[in-house]
């Protein structure tokens, strides 16, 4: 029987303490550690209640994590042991962390600092519960660095990471000394049924080279009917395609029985120009192109120490998506009719440009929906733009797993790879990893050699 405070023994069980940085990142983290107890300090209540206000993601996650407490401890104290309502779960509690420690961080790393407190909370329940190994769980590694200096066990959050992202999901495969044929017939007839070329296997949308010494077939294959088909080289909106991975890309754009897409690749590989160009050319078919990126702090600030209105401040994050649209008016030097009608665009809000906390609350009805640089969301982030999708909505994420610009975010935790590795099956979803870069010479340098 469990006492005030103290747990009936079971070797098998564990303990984890979280962090803050676990709880923005997932709000239901609490629940993720199936048989195991869970415990957050003090001091994490203390920083979440910082974040409560705002519309940020993490200011959202904050807020559900608060009201998630609240209804699992009511008529109860938090500090001590209570049940979690989910299934095959075990307790939590908060750490109040009273006690005097036998190790104490803030004398070795020094007082003062919230990361130490936490420390010498994972630490007294280590004390309390020499039974039972007491784990620290945190997506700050200094942090995680730190316990281990003090013999604590620590590790990352790992719900929602993907293994192996070397392999991740990459949307195209290359198939060799193919039947010239068949390569001939879809040339011919542009469309073909998958199961005369042996495809039928696969299990998801999905794009191939069919090659043999003479001839190649850029295809697509649709899982829904079973069919390949010709992918186009032609260009869109005054876009021409540069390879045949764009030429993909443009292919799953346009494609209106594909709702959700995603295009990963280094940096001047035509991710957010090939997005905006598809959505321009398909501009009848929607009431409205959002284009929006996560807006990441600068320096650890908030936006809000920009000078400036709201749009003031939000113009440096949004200046890459600007000049993406510049670059395609470029190509209508001459046709001022069709530079006008970009302007017209613009003015009347048909295509807005704008930070993805303030595109929150609006209707994603009929809305070409891009997100840019979505390597910097997490993956609930990217499930619940989602899950507000309406009718006759397309939704494409772009952005490259290595460039993370979020402290707690890396290639294996982030949204975009998380979304690519459980999306990659389903038949409303196609994707492409663009590898060649299309900016110029030395961009091309720049990722290759340094």
């Amino acid at each position: 029987m469990a006492t005030k405070g103290k747990l009936t023994a079971d070797p098998k069980k564990k303990i984890f303490v979280l962090d803050t940085s676990v709880i923005l990142y997932d709000h239901d983290a609490i629940n993720n550690f199936h048989e195991h107890d869970v415990a957050i300090p003090i001091q994490v209540l203390e920083e979440l209640d910082n974040f409560k206000s705002g519309n940020d993601t993490r200011n959202f996650e904050a807020r559900s994590f608060i009201r998630l407490i609240d209804q699992t401890s009511k008529e109860k104290l938090i500090s001590d042991w209570v049940a979690l309502k989910a299934q095959n779960t075990g307790k939590f509690k908060v750490i109040l962390n009273e006690q005097p420690l036998k190790i104490n961080a803030e004398e070795i790393f020094g007082k003062g600092k919230t990361d130490h407190k936490i420390l010498n909370a994972a630490l007294s329940l280590r004390e309390e519960n020499p039974e039972k190994k007491v784990v620290l769980v945190s997506k700050d590694i200094c942090l995680r660095l730190k316990a281990k200096a003090l013999d604590l066990f620590a590790e990352d959050y790992e719900t929602g990471k993907i293994k192996n992202v070397d392999e991740l999901y990459a949307g195209k495969t290359e198939l060799l000394n193919f039947d010239e044929s068949i390569i001939e017939s879809v040339k011919k007839d542009k469309m073909l049924g998958s199961a005369n070329i042996g495809l039928t296997a696969k299990e998801g949308n999905h794009f191939f080279v069919l090659k043999n010494k003479r001839k190649t077939a850029n295809v697509f294959f649709n899982h829904s009917n079973q069919t390949i088909s010709l992918v186009s080289t032609d260009p869109i909106f005054g876009i021409k395609p540069k390879n045949i991975e764009q030429a993909f890309a443009i292919h799953a754009l346009l494609d209106e029985n594909i709702k959700l897409v995603s295009i990963q690749g280094n940096a001047g590989t035509g991710k957010t120009l090939l997005a905006l160009a598809s959505a321009l050319e398909q501009r009848r078919d929607f009431r409205q192109i959002y284009i929006t990126r996560p807006i990441v702090s600068l320096s650890n600030k908030d936006i809000g120490f920009l000078p400036g209105d709201a749009k003031s401040k939000t113009d440096p994050f949004m200046a890459p998506i600007w000049d993406n649209l510049r670059f395609i008016k470029d190509q209508f030097v001459g046709d001022d009719k069709m530079a006008a009608k970009i302007d017209e665009l613009i003015t009347t809000e048909k295509i807005a440009i704008a930070p993805l906390a303030f595109i929150r609350g609006r209707t994603l009805t009929k809305i070409f929906f891009i997100i840019d640089e979505a390597q910097n969301l997490t993956p609930h982030e990217v499930k619940t733009i989602i899950s507000r999708a309406g009718e006759n909505t397309k939704i494409v994420f772009t952005g490259d797993i290595y460039q993370i610009d979020t402290p707690y975010l890396d290639s294996e935790s982030n949204g975009l790879s998380y979304l690519i590795e459980n999306a990659k099956n389903h038949p409303l979803y196609a994707h492409i990893t663009l590898q060649k870069g299309e900016r110029s010479e030395l961009a091309n340098l720049a990722n290759l050699l340094l």
